[in-house]
């Protein structure tokens, strides 16, 4: 195996994380969840998105898993999401005994194809799942209309959607629920972690109870009650602060490192654009009335064969690009729990063609000018 010079991902990191982590340990001396950073990270969600209420977890599984409880998602329940996305999405209705039914994407983007969702809601149906793939938005104004003619919660997977916008809307902040996640390889993370943010404040109370196992302990802390007792079921779903006081360094710039991924974005997109032309690849589509946050950078090659080829030039010149989900509906898991709605056109096609270049905060120029040097090397152009 070559030496990997540009790696696919390096996790965020602003110089402040350790400073903000020792103020934890040492000022605050409040280590476990629900501490000083974890309440400005929630007020920050809550302002630049303009959500009800934010609580920070710690993951998007966790994240998702909550959204579930608190929309009383039963077993037989149906859920309705696309098959190409991470495990996690349908995992969470799963594991209250429902059935993922699995609909295909739409080609441009990878998202759930909002025309073929209405077919497949059955009395059943209890929540639709978009997906926000690599941070550009579902078409939400089809997805809740639907959901409000049917009385179906709308739980956005936005992962990878932090600072991305539907016409003007914050991802994730549009359907009664959004999951956000601050794993490594996201634009703003704290290693593992997760938000849930939740459109109506009616929601607040009970998420704050499934949250902190089961009990009314953060109205015992905010003085609205003398003690604190086992009120409902629940888990563990908070972070601790050091995880909290790592993402605050990077929230605080958050502008910056948006700006600064657009623009390799856009550099992958213009120097890429010859091969694009000459019908060797596809780009990245962005629908109208979509802002992205420069999440990632793929391109779609012609089949799965050829992106093996180029995935092993790209390592031979130290570099690693890898490909993305196997369609769930194909795993063994996926076949066993779920289902899939309708003709599989685009999800397994499409998703054995991308391939996504490396995209990280640190990230240069010259890398983005090498990595798409040897790509265009690749297709000998």
């Amino acid at each position: 195996m070559a030496d990997i010079r540009i790696p696919f991902n390096k996790p965020p990191y602003t110089g402040k994380e350790i400073a903000y982590i020792t103020e934890a340990v040492e000022k605050n001396r409040k280590i476990c969840g629900d501490g000083p950073f974890t309440k400005k990270c929630d007020a920050w969600f809550e302002e630049r998105t303009g959500t009800a209420k934010s609580l920070l977890t710690t993951s998007c599984t966790h994240a998702t898993e909550l959204a579930a409880l608190l929309c009383d998602i039963e077993p037989g329940d149906e859920v309705i999401m696309p098959a190409y996305t991470f495990v996690s999405t349908a995992n969470a209705f799963v594991l209250r005994g429902a059935v993922p039914v699995f609909v295909d994407v739409r080609p441009d983007t990878m998202n759930i194809d909002e025309t073929l969702i209405e077919a497949a809601v059955t009395e059943k149906t209890k929540a639709i799942v978009p997906v926000h793939y690599a941070g550009v938005a579902c078409e939400m104004d089809t997805i809740m209309d639907i959901a409000a003619r049917h009385k179906l919660y709308v739980i956005e997977d936005a992962a990878q959607g932090v600072l991305s916008t539907y016409k003007g809307r914050a991802l994730g902040a549009i359907g009664d629920f959004g999951c956000y996640s601050f794993h490594e390889t996201k634009n703003y993370s704290m290693g593992e972690g997760g938000a849930l943010l939740i459109k109506d404040s009616a929601f607040a109370e009970d998420a704050e109870i499934l949250r902190e196992k089961g009990t009314n302990r953060a109205k015992y802390y905010r003085g609205q009650v003398d003690k604190y007792t086992w009120i409902n079921l629940g888990s563990s779903y908070l972070p601790g602060e050091m995880n909290a006081a790592y993402l605050w360094a990077q929230l605080e710039i958050a502008d910056q490192i948006n700006d600064k991924r657009l623009s390799l974005y856009r550099q992958y997109d213009e120097q890429l654009k010859p091969l694009a032309e000459r019908g060797l690849i596809e780009r990245p589509v962005i629908p109208e009335g979509c802002v992205n946050n420069g999440h990632m950078y793929y391109i779609k090659v012609k089949d799965i064969e050829e992106r093996t080829e180029l995935i092993k030039f790209l390592e031979k010149h130290g570099i690693m690009a890898v490909f993305h989900y196997i369609p769930l509906h194909t795993a063994p898991a996926g076949k066993r729990f779920g289902r899939f709605f309708g003709e599989d056109r685009y999800t397994t096609k499409e998703s054995e063609r991308l391939l996504r270049l490396p995209m990280y905060y640190e990230l240069t120029p010259d890398e983005v000018a090498e990595i798409t040097g040897v790509v265009k090397e690749f297709y000998r152009v």
